[in-house]
C-alpha cells in the first residue's frame, strides 16, 4: 500500500528515547568553583562554601563572564541499590551529565571514571556530552550511600562549564545500545520517495526481537496518512534494515516516526525525522549572473574573482570596464591579475550561451576595504573536526566549483588540525603529514577560481592542541602570504594562558591588533575572521581593530535550541555590521555534519533548516557551510543555491536585520536593502502550524505593495493593509517587499 509524500532528500528531527527504567534526576544540588586542585575530587573535601551552580546554564551566565581556564563542579548523591534490583539489565550504571565544555574529567568518589579527551591532556578536550557508564561492581560506586561526583573542566574560550538539558543516573537499559540509523539518503522515483533505515545494536549479546512501526503524520492536521508494522530482529553483529517506498505528498515537511518495541523486555525506542521539501526553483538553461554587486581588493595585491553564473554550458564570459592590470578568462569566468590604481570601477558582466545572454552591472572597488559582502564558503570544522586532510579539502573545493560557485560561493577554509607538532629551525610554522604541500593545495583551489582559508590561534596552542601563533605572528602571516592564503580564522583558545583568565577589553583587542598589523605587511589580501565568541561585545569594536568578521556567540550545534538561541539573540549586534565588517553567529549546520570522521544528517528539521539559512542571510552573516561537501544531497543543495535568498545576505548596503516584532510564538525580522526594498522574515517559534498576520503599518511596511516569496521566487497577492501567511513549526516565510 502506498500514499503520497513530497520531497527530495534527507533531514532529521532530534531523536527521542522512550524508556521506563527508574532513574535519578541529577539536575540539582551542584556546587561550582573556578580554579584547580586535585583535592576537589575527593569525597572528604568540604565544598560547603562553593557557589551554587545552575547546570542549565554556562558559567559565563552565572557571574563569570569572559572566564577561561579551570573550574570544578561537585554534587553529593545517594544511589540506592533498588535501581539495580528493578532493572531488566543489571550490569552497569549510566550517567548523563549534560555537556562538558571544553575539556572535562569526571571523578566518582575520587576515581577518574570518564574524560572527553584522548590525546594530550584536558586542555585538548573537545566540547561534548558527559555520557558514560560504570560497572555495578566498580569499587568507586557506593550503593545505598552518598556518592560524590566531581567534574574538572578546562575552558579554552567562549562558553564553559557543565551545562545542558539532561542530568540523570539510571541503570543501563536494553535500548541504550540500540540506534535507529536514518543517516542514509532519501531516494526517489518520478512520483515516489523511499529510504532505507537500520536498527543496530552497538554492543552486548542481547538478541532483539520485536516490531518496527512506521508512521507518516501530517503535522499541520496531526493526522496519520500512512502507517505499517513489520517484524524486526537484530543483534550486535546483524542489523535489521527496513526499506520503504511511498508516493510523494504536498510541498511541506511530514513527520516519519520509527518505533521499535522489544517483545522480551517490553521496552521501546523511537526516532522521528521530517521529509525534506524543495522550494527553490530549478535552475534555468538560459544564462543568469548571480552573486554580489560589488567586490573589493587592495591596490597592488593579487586579484581573484570568479563570475558566478548559471545556465546551460558552455558559457562564454565577457567583462567591460575592468581596471588596468586585470584580465578575464572567457571560458571560465575567472578574473585575475593586479590592479594598482585606486578607484571604483563600473564593470559590465555579460554571460552567454546558445540560448541567450545576461548582463549585470558590477562594481570593483580598488581601495583599502576588502570583504565588502559577507564571505560565502565552506569551513572544515563542523564536518571533519581534527580529521581534516588534503584530500577532503580537494573534494570540497571540487564540489564547490562544480555545484556552488555559480551562485557566488568562493571560500574553502581549513580549520584546526593542519599544523605540525614543531616549527622549523627558523621558527616557521609547518604543516603535518595530512597536508604534504599547502602551497600546492592552495594553487589548486585558486585554479578553480576559489579562495583559500586557514586557521590559527593567538595562543601557544589551538583549540585542538596544535601549534598556535603566539610570539610568531609576523612569521605566520608571511607564511600564509607565501602559501597564497586569502582568509584567516583566528581562534582565542589558549590565549587565556598568556593573558588574564578574566581579560580586560584591551587584553581582548591586543592579539587581534597584533595579527592585523602582521597581515597588513603581507602583499596579499587576507580576510580576517575573529573567533573569540563575542567577548567584550566585540561587535562594538571588532571593525576598529581590523576584523572583517567576528564571532558573536559560542559554538553552534545542529539542534533547534542551539541554532534558534544563537540566531534570535543577534539584535544587539546589528549596529556593528557594515560593508567590510560583519557579525558572525557561527557556521551553518545543514547537510551531513559530525565534527570528525563519523557523519550524520543534521538534527535540524527541514523547516528549521529553512529558518537557519533565512535568518543568517537576514543577519548579513558570513555563510560558511559546515557539512561533508562530498555528499551534498538535493535538499541541502536547494538551501545553498537559492540566488534570491543569497542576494539578501550579499546585499551591498551591508545592513543587518532588526527584530521588528516578538511574540511568544513568532518573531519578525526586517532588513533594509540597497535598492530601497526590505527583506522580511516571519518565523514561527512554536511547535504548531500557525497563521501569522502582520499589520503593514505597524510592521513598518506601509507603502510597500509588492510582496515576493523569496524561497519560491514568486510574487504573492496580499491585502492592502495586512499580510497573512501560514508558517510551519520552527519554520519561516521569507519575503522581499518593495514599492
Amino acid at each position: 500500500m502506498r500514499t503520497k509524500i513530497y520531497m527530495l532528500i534527507i533531514c532529521l528531527a532530534a531523536p527521542f528515547l522512550t524508556v521506563s527504567a527508574q532513574e535519578i534526576n541529577l539536575a540539582h544540588g551542584w556546587k561550582f568553583r573556578i580554579g584547580d586542585s586535585s583535592a576537589w575530587a575527593l569525597p572528604p573535601y568540604n565544598d560547603s562554601g562553593w557557589k551554587t551552580a545552575d547546570v542549565s546554564k554556562t558559567w559565563e551566565q552565572q557571574g563569570y563572564p569572559q572566564t577561561d581556564g579551570f573550574g570544578w563542579y561537585r554534587v553529593h548523591q545517594l544511589i540506592p541499590s533498588s535501581l539495580k534490583e528493578k532493572a531488566f539489565l543489571k550490569d552497569s550504571l549510566h550517567f548523563d551529565l549534560g555537556y562538558l565544555d571544553d575539556g572535562g574529567e569526571v571523578y566518582l568518589n575520587g576515581k577518574l571514571v570518564y574524560k572527553n579527551w584522548k590525546t594530550g591532556d584536558i586542555k585538548s578536550g573537545l566540547y561534548g556530552p558527559g555520557s558514560f557508564s560504570v560497572s555495578v561492581n566498580d569499587p568507586a560506586l557506593h550503593w545505598d550511600e552518598e556518592n560524590v561526583i566531581a567534574v574538572r573542566l578546562f575552558d579554552t574560550g567562549g562558553n564553559g562549564g557543565v551545562y545542558g538539558d539532561k542530568f540523570d543516573i539510571k541503570m543501563t537499559d536494553v535500548m541504550d545500545n540500540v540506534t535507529i540509523s536514518t543517516d542514509g539518503d532519501f531516494y526517489y522515483g518520478e512520483k515516489s520517495l523511499g529510504k532505507a533505515i537500520k536498527l543496530k545494536a552497538t554492543g552486548g549479546n542481547y538478541n532483539y526481537a520485536g516490531r518496527l512501526s512506521f508512521k507518516v503524520t501530517d503535522p499541520e492536521t496531526d493526522t496519520i496518512v500512512y502507517q505499517k508494522t513489520n517484524p524486526a530482529n537484530f543483534t550486535a553483529h546483524r542489523p535489521f534494515t527496513y526499506t520503504f517506498t511511498i508516493a510523494r505528498l504536498d510541498k511541506k515537511s511530514y513527520r516519519i516516526t520509527y518505533t521499535f518495541t522489544d517483545e522480551h523486555s517490553g521496552k521501546q525506542i523511537s526516532k522521528t525525522e521530517g521529509t525534506p521539501y524543495i522550494l527553490t526553483p530549478y535552475v534555468k538553461a538560459k544564462p543568469r549572473i548571480n552573486g554580489p554587486d560589488v567586490f573589493g581588493e587592495r591596490p597592488g595585491n593579487p586579484f581573484l574573482y570568479r563570475i558566478p553564473a548559471t545556465g546551460q554550458k558552455p558559457l562564454v564570459y565577457k567583462a567591460d570596464g575592468l581596471p588596468s592590470g586585470l584580465t578575464l578568462d572567457a571560458a571560465t569566468g575567472i578574473i585575475s591579475g593586479v590592479a594598482d590604481t585606486k578607484g571604483d570601477y563600473a564593470v559590465a558582466f555579460t554571460v552567454s550561451n546558445k540560448l541567450g545572454s545576461s548582463t549585470k552591472k558590477f562594481t570593483i572597488k580598488i581601495g583599502e576595504l576588502i570583504g565588502l559582502t559577507p564571505a560565502l564558503g565552506w569551513n572544515s570544522w563542523n564536518a571533519w573536526g581534527l580529521t581534516v586532510n588534503d584530500q577532503k579539502v580537494r573534494t570540497s573545493a571540487n564540489a564547490m566549483a562544480d555545484k556552488l560557485s555559480a551562485h557566488g560561493w568562493m571560500y574553502i577554509n581549513i580549520d584546526d588540525g593542519w599544523e605540525a607538532a614543531n616549527r622549523n629551525a627558523n621558527g616557521e610554522i609547518l604543516t603535518n603529514a595530512k597536508f604534504p604541500d599547502m602551497k600546492g593545495l592552495t594553487d589548486y583551489v585558486h585554479s578553480l577560481g576559489l579562495r583559500m582559508g586557514i586557521y590559527s590561534s593567538p595562543g601557544p596552542k589551538t583549540c585542538g592542541g596544535y601549534l598556535g601563533s603566539w610570539q610568531h605572528e609576523g612569521q605566520d602571516a608571511k607564511t600564509y602570504g607565501d602559501w597564497g592564503i586569502d582568509y584567516l580564522k583566528y581562534d582565542w583558545c589558549s590565549y587565556s594562558e598568556v593573558t588574564s583568565s578574566r581579560p580586560t577589553l584591551d587584553d581582548m583587542k591586543k592579539p587581534y591588533q597584533l595579527m592585523r598589523a602582521s597581515l597588513d605587511k603581507v602583499h596579499r589580501d587576507i580576510l580576517f575572521s575573529f573567533c573569540q565568541y563575542g567577548m567584550g561585545d566585540v561587535w562594538n569594536w571588532g571593525g576598529q581593530v581590523g576584523g572583517n568578521s567576528w564571532r558573536t556567540t559560542g559554538d553552534i550545534e545542529d539542534t533547534w535550541k542551539s541554532m534558534s538561541t544563537i540566531g534570535f539573540s543577534q539584535d544587539k549586534t546589528a549596529e556593528g555590521a557594515k560593508p567590510g565588517h560583519f557579525n558572525d553567529p557561527d557556521m551553518l549546520v545543514v547537510g551531513k555534519v559530525g565534527w570528525g570522521d563519523s557523519q550524520h544528517n543534521t538534527r535540524l528539521t527541514p523547516d528549521e533548516q529553512y529558518t537557519h539559512i533565512s535568518l543568517w542571510s537576514l543577519l548579513s552573516s558570513p555563510l560558511l557551510i559546515g557539512c561533508d561537501m562530498g555528499h551534498l544531497d538535493p535538499f541541502t543543495l536547494s538551501l545553498l543555491t537559492n540566488d534570491e535568498v543569497l542576494a539578501i545576505d550579499q546585499d551591498a548596503l551591508g545592513r543587518e536585520a532588526r527584530q521588528t516584532a516578538k511574540k511568544d510564538d513568532y518573531q519578525v525580522w526586517t532588513k533594509e536593502l540597497e535598492d530601497g526594498s526590505k527583506a522580511v522574515g516571519i518565523f514561527n517559534t512554536s511547535d504548531k502550524y500557525q497563521l501569522i498576520k502582520l499589520n503593514k503599518a505597524d510592521a513598518g511596511l506601509g507603502g510597500y505593495t509588492k510582496v515576493r516569496d523569496v524561497w519560491q521566487q514568486k510574487y504573492l497577492i496580499t491585502a492592502a493593509g495586512e499580510f497573512v501567511t501560514k508558517v510551519p513549526p520552527h519554520g519561516v516565510v521569507l519575503v522581499r517587499v518593495s514599492k
